[in-house]
This record gives structure tokens, sequence and C-alpha cells, in this order.
């Protein structure tokens, strides 16, 4: 549940009678019949933004569209006097829970606080300058109560700690005007505040300079009270800025100050030292307020000293522990000056521990309902109340910081020794309770600074671990900033996501950061910045394969493109260009035949095969013959190999047939060379055809001879590869020099070099007939009707041709050969 809003805890607590023995509800969403089951809250928004539809979506990154027309929000509209009211209320810092502090009276502010009244009355906007602890926050409490009826939109506090001049006019914007879940682009925003007319105040500023002049020119029609430091840049010399300075109170009303923290009059011995005080501190009211905490500490330990005899207490009931000595003297000068290790020695075990949180967070205390979960204690919330008594706190917008001066004091007196493990601690608190269905956007934009604090102390990651918890809380916090349209943190959250997520090596993370920031700078206007994250995202995500990310990456680019008029690239950085897919590789820039490649290529890039179907080129006649059908050159792994196992035991039946019949001595033609990747240029190669016209037959003699029943094999002279023998993986190798394939290479088996004869098997009117279903090798050369060159091949084997013959009455059973020819 949310740990800010919380409710009556019913669930799981019995009671008599039949509510008591009522079924408990399933978690299981598949068991209905158990219980009804409570909706699940959705964590996607969908926002508008400028002109674009925003769809916050914390799983693979948000999708960002064009705005459809009916889809344009209404025109905003003012809020009434009633919500300006209740919106001021909700973002007051709460109320410290203990007792109540004592009200601090304005003492001699008079003369500042007419004069500001009187500058803002006119239209005229006020730059008030003061140190730190100078009292400038109860000075603009003060002005802005007499400022509530001078303009028609009436007063606007807004902070100005770490916030940007467009952060400010953003704000400006929400507290005047009701536009739900609408975000105007720059145009807009200017359109809205330029019609604003309304006092505002601004507290703890800093800028100045031309972004101070750019918040001015923007709302003509406003008059601002800015309260800043003299370390802050100062605004430009032709800026109409009336600016004011706040020094410290005087002694008297320094003493006077005193006595109304500590609540009594102080004795001449106090009065002294809070005039050596003064001195010291200059006058600033915060220093007092922290001196006269030092003094009721002081009272309250004296006053445990003096109870009577006999009356025994628990130590643990006191408030700061057992009692010291009898007589406890004045605190120092430099205790005085830097009391905030003294206050805190006399704390709670709690608020001492709160404060050690505040220390690692930069200076952000937490808010007081995730107290009790950091510290460890159910009481822990009065924690706030303790520390805001004796001065350390002062408001910051809608929480609580470390006041002026006591960061560094802290820091020196050891409670920073382990911030790193409480930054840790706070990081995994805040991811889980941002992730909660329970907490709104607006809760964890309020918590804001915190988280991010938390992320700032856990980014470097010295510690193992740290970087991946600061990816966790970037994680879960980054979607609720960017439902609750605070860009600011939302831009600071990413980037320290994005720098954990490389230092811890967690890519995917990484990517969706990139991604966010893309969508970031397209809603912002920044094309060149959203161009660069977006192809980075996309560029992981598809060495991720993470497809749902890339599509809502490639859509956002594909906006980007469309807004800035440049092409869309096809192929991003990061990600392989597909492979050129072509029937026939290029000829080698020497003109000589291209080197083999392996029969099956490798299938890299599954998602980038194509497979589509090619018309069968038309048959070629060759000396009144038509040619035969040609063999798949390239095609599936599968049909590949099923085409050349056919092949192999075609060649084979024609080899054994040859062998007993035309060869003079009885031997058969056995080739024995097969097609691997290391014949070098006598392997089959994809640019040799596997099957070709058949013409120019002849014996070993010179004889012409008419074809058998099994397609007898004839050597041939012309210059085309014999189609049998690119299938059987038996090279063509001719006399002829014109031929591209060499003449002279033996073959592996063989121990000496030969001369092999290319084949030509006769043809079939039934093949010729079929139309081919691969294309055909367009460079080969078209052979040409001429007389044979007979070639001879000694036997290599007297037993060749009986493996042959038995190969032959297996494969005829199983695979059908060539139809003889009449």
């Amino acid at each position: 549940m949310d740990p800010t809003n919380r409710g009556p805890e019913e669930h799981g607590k019995g009671r008599s009678g039949d509510d008591g023995a009522r079924r408990r509800q399933s978690r299981d969403p598949l068991t209905p019949d158990f219980g009804h089951q409570a909706p699940q809250q959705s964590r996607t928004v969908r926002l508008i933004s400028g002109d674009f539809l925003l769809t916050v979506n914390p799983v693979d990154g948000s999708e960002i569209e064009p705005c459809r027309p009916g889809e344009r929000p209404d025109a905003p509209v003012r809020h009434t006097g009633a919500q300006r009211v209740e919106r001021e209320r909700a973002a007051a810092p709460p109320v410290p829970p203990g007792p109540p502090a004592p009200q601090m009276p304005l003492l001699e502010r008079r003369d500042e606080r007419d004069r500001l009244v009187r500058l803002l009355a006119r239209g005229r906007s006020v730059c008030l300058t003061g140190p730190a602890g100078s009292g400038r926050t109860a000075l603009l409490d003060a002005v802005a109560a007499d400022c509530a009826d001078l303009a028609p939109d009436g007063v606007v506090r807004l902070s100005g700690y770490r916030r940007t001049a467009g952060e400010l006019m953003y704000g400006l914007s929400e507290a005047v005007h009701r536009a739900p879940l609408y975000r105007p682009d720059r145009e807009g925003l200017l359109a809205l505040v330029h019609g604003i007319g309304a006092v505002v105040v601004v507290d703890d500023l800093e800028l100045g300079g031309a972004a101070l002049q750019e918040l001015l020119d923007a709302t003509p029609e406003c008059a601002f009270l800015f309260a800043t430091t003299p370390d802050v840049p100062s605004p430009a010399a032709d800026t109409s800025l009336e600016e004011v300075f706040l020094s410290g109170l005087g002694r008297g009303a320094s003493i006077e100050l005193m006595e109304h923290v500590v609540e009594r009059a102080l004795t001449d011995e106090e009065a002294n030292w809070a005039g050596d005080l003064w001195f010291e501190s200059e006058g600033l009211p915060l220093r007092f307020v922290q001196a006269g905490a030092l003094l009721r500490q002081r009272d309250d330990l004296r006053a445990a000293q003096e109870r009577p005899d006999g009356y025994e207490d628990d130590p643990s009931d006191a408030p700061f522990g057992r009692a010291g000595p009898a007589v406890l003297a004045l605190p120092s000068l430099g205790e005085g000056a830097a009391p905030a290790a003294l206050l805190a020695s006399r704390l709670s075990e709690a608020a001492r521990e709160t404060l050690r949180f505040a220390v690692a967070l930069g200076g952000e205390v937490p808010h007081q309902a995730h107290l009790p979960a950091l510290v460890g204690d159910t009481h822990a919330d009065a924690a706030l109340g303790e520390l805001a008594l004796c001065g350390l706190l002062s408001p910051a917008g809608p929480r609580y910081r470390l006041a002026a001066g006591v960061l560094t004091q802290l820091e020196a007196s050891g409670y920073g020794e382990d911030a790193d493990a409480h930054a840790r601690s706070a990081a995994q608190h805040y991811a889980w309770w941002a992730g909660h269905p329970s907490v709104t956007p607006e809760r964890a934009v309020a918590e804001a600074d915190a988280l991010l604090a938390s992320m700032t102390r856990l980014v470097p990651g010295e510690t193992p671990g740290q970087a991946s918890v600061a990816v966790l809380l970037a994680r879960s916090a980054a979607p609720a900033f960017a439902a609750g349209m605070q860009w600011g943190a939302w831009e600071k959250a990413l980037r320290s996501g994005q720098e954990a997520a490389r230092i811890a090596g967690e890519v995917a993370e990484e990517a969706y950061f990139h991604h966010e920031l893309g969508v970031l700078a397209l809603c912002t206007g920044h094309l060149d910045r959203a161009r660069a994250e977006l192809e980075t995202s996309i560029g992981m995500r598809g060495a991720l394969a993470d497809k749902p990310g890339a599509v809502a990456g490639r859509r956002a680019l594909a906006l980007v493109a469309d807004r800035s008029g440049e092409p869309l690239h096809s192929t991003l950085p990061g990600e392989e260009a597909p492979a050129p897919r072509h029937d026939e590789p290029a000829p080698p820039p020497g003109g000589g035949s291209p080197a083999p490649k392996p029969l099956f290529p490798r299938i890299t890039d599954t998602s980038a095969t194509l497979i589509t179907h090619q018309p069968p080129p038309p048959a070629r006649l060759s000396a009144g013959r038509m040619g035969v059908l040609r063999g798949a050159r390239r095609n599936l792994v599968a049909v590949g190999a099923g085409a050349l196992l056919a092949a192999v035991l075609g060649t084979v039946v024609t080899l054994g047939a040859t062998s007993g019949s035309e060869d003079p001595e009885g031997q058969g033609a056995t080739t024995e060379q097969s097609a691997t990747e290391d014949d070098g240029g006598s392997g089959l190669s994809e640019d040799e055809p596997t099957d070709g016209p058949a013409t120019g037959e002849g014996t070993a003699g010179g004889d012409a001879a008419s074809p058998g029943p099994s397609g007898p094999a004839t050597p041939s002279a012309s210059g085309s590869p014999s189609p049998d023998a690119s299938e059987s993986g038996t090279p063509p190798e001719t006399d002829d020099p014109s031929s591209g394939s060499p003449s002279d290479s033996p073959t592996q088996d063989s121990p000496t070099p030969t001369k092999r004869p290319t084949r030509t098997p006769t043809t079939s009117p039934s093949h010729s007939e079929t139309p081919s279903e691969t294309p055909t090798d367009p460079e080969s050369p078209a052979p040409t009707p001429s007389e044979s060159e007979t070639t001879t091949e000694p036997s290599m084997s007297d037993s060749a041709s009986g493996p042959a013959e038995t190969v032959t009455a297996s494969a005829t059973e199983d695979v059908p050969g060539p139809p003889a020819t009449a």
C-alpha cells in the first residue's frame, strides 16, 4: 500500500461470527471461482505533449505518435479561487508530528516588508538577496499574505531549488490552469503564461543572467518576488528587476528571538553568551533558533537531575538518555556557532538515524511516511518533529531539507561514514515504493528530489552492486516522473540510470534509457539528439533480439525522420546489413573462374532468408536435340541434399552401364573426386551448371555410338562443363585451352595426374519436354555441336566396375533413372 496514505488494515484480522470466517480471496488469477479478483492498476499512462500522443510504457519503452484530431485536449481553463487555495495547501510541506513548534515572530523586517509590497503592487519584479539562514522564507510568507488580492490570478508559490526557467514556467502554468494529462509544447506554453496575471513568489532561486531574463520576458503580466543567495549569478544589467538586500538582526532582536524559542527570559549569563554569539554569527536568525534549542535541551536535562530522591525512572523513558552532571555549563561559543552535532547528540536514536539518511542523500530529508521503513522503527515518523523543533530543517517546496550549514557540520561529526550503505537502503526502498501500483505519479513527483539524490550517490558504483540498485530505482521512478509530467526530473533519472546501466553492464536497461531519452528529446523538439539516442537504442536492442523494443524505437525514429525531413536509413549503427542474395556470384576482377564455394552455404541470418518462385528459362536446342533438365544449383539445404543424392546415384548407374559395354579394355570409367571445400579450383563451384545440353557424342575409339538403355557417357571436347560431372562432384576437364577449368589437376585419390573425360548423357523425350524449375546459369556458354576429342583414363583399380555395378543394382530400386531413348 502507499505508505503516505495509510488506511485501516482490516485484511487478515479475524472477527467473530460469519464475517470472521469469510473466505480469503485467492491470489491466483487463474482461479476466479475462489473469490473476486481485485483489478490490477495499469502503469501505462497516455498523455498529450504538444501535438504528440505519448504512451508511457515502463516495460518496452514509451511510444510516441502524432495526436489525431479527435484526441486533442480542450483548451486549459483557469482554477477558481477555492481550487488555488487547495492547491497551495497541498503543495506546502507537511506539518511535523509531535508537539507544535512555537511561532517565530518576524523581527526587524517591517521596512523590507512594506517596500516589497509596494513594488509588487506597482507590477515591479523584485529580487530579495540575503545569506542562507537570514530569514528569507519567513519574509516571503509574510509578503505573500499581504499580496493575496493584488492580482487576478492570486499568489503563486514556486520553489526554485534546482529548477530551470522552463520548469518554472511549466509550474506557473499548472498552478493557474487546469489541463489534466496535457503538457503544451514550447509555443503553447508561452501562449499560456503570457496571459497569466499573478504575484509569483519563488524561493531558493538558482537562476540568473539570460535565463532569468527569459522567464521575465515570457510573463509580462506577472510580478515576481525572487529569494536568492549572494552566490547566485546576478541578473543582467538591463533587467527591470529591483533588488533588496536582507541583513542579519540586531543584538536586541536576536536575544528576543532566542527567548521565543526557549519560551522564557534569559539569564544574565545566557544573555552575555547570546551577545557573543550575535557578534560571531552576524545576527543570522537561524543561528539563534538553534542556540535557543540548545538552551531548551539544557533545561530539560537540568529538570531531570532535580527530581526528588527515591524517584526512579527508566532511563529509556528519558527524552535524552541519562542525566549528566549536577551543574550544566553553557555551550561554548564554537558549539553555539555550529550546534548541529551537539543538538543531534541529545536527540533520540530514530532522529539521529534520520540525520544519517539525510546526509547520505545530500541534505534531502525523506518524507515522514518513509521513515519507519528506512529507520526500522514504527515511531520514527516523530523524528521529523524533533529535527524541526531544533532548527535543523528548512522547508523546500513540498518537502524538508537540512538547514543551511547543517550538512557540513554533520559530515564533520562522522554522520557520513556509512553514507553509501544508507543511500543504497534508501534506493532499494524507493525502488519498491515508486513501482507500487498505489503510488500516484503526483506523489512520486513530490518525492523526486530524494529519489534523484539516491541515484546520484550510487551512480559512481565504487561498491559492488550499487550501480544495479541505481538502475532498478531509475527504472521504477522514470515512468512515474514522465506520467507526472515533470520532465526535468524524468531527464535526470534517465541520465543517472543510463550511466548506472553502463557501469553495471546491463545492456538491455541501457537501451531502455537511450530509448526514453530519444522520446524525451523528440517531445522537446531536439531532433538531432532524438535521432542519436534512438539509433543507439535500436542498435543495442537489435543485438539483444528485443523485437518489441526495436519496433517501438523504429516507430519513434520514423517520426523523427518525418519531422526533420531527412530519410530514414534502412541500416542503423550497431545493426548488420543483410547479406546480398544473388543467384549468381559476381566474376572476379581478373576474369578467371570464381573461387569455389561450399556445396551447401551456411545460413547465418534466418530472418533474412527469402524464398521466391522464379519462372523457368526457355529450353535450348543444340544439334537437333533438346537439353535435359538442369539441376537445382542453389536452393534450400534439404531440397539440395535430395537433388544431389539423386544425381550421384544416376551418375553411378550411367558409369556402370558404360564400363560394361563400351570400354575396349573392360574397365569402367569411374570418378572418385568429391565436391569438398578443399578441392581448390577443381571442386564444385556455384558458377558451374549442374546440367546442360548434350552435343558431340563419341566413343573412346572415335566411332559414333548410339545411346544405350542407361545413357552411355561419352567424352566431349566442348568447352562447356559436363552436367553430370558437376552433380557427381567431378570437375570437367578438357584439352581445350579456352576452357575456364584447369585440365591438368589430378584427383584426390589418384596417385598419378590424369585427364578426365567429360561425359554427355543422352537426352530423353520426357526430359526435354519438362521445363526446369530452377534458374539456369546465364553466364555458362552454350555448347556447340562438334566432334568429340577422346581422352582416356587408366583404371585405378581392377575391381572398380564391381562396386559400381553393386551400387547400380541398389540404386535402381530406390531412385528411378532417366528413361531410355528410343
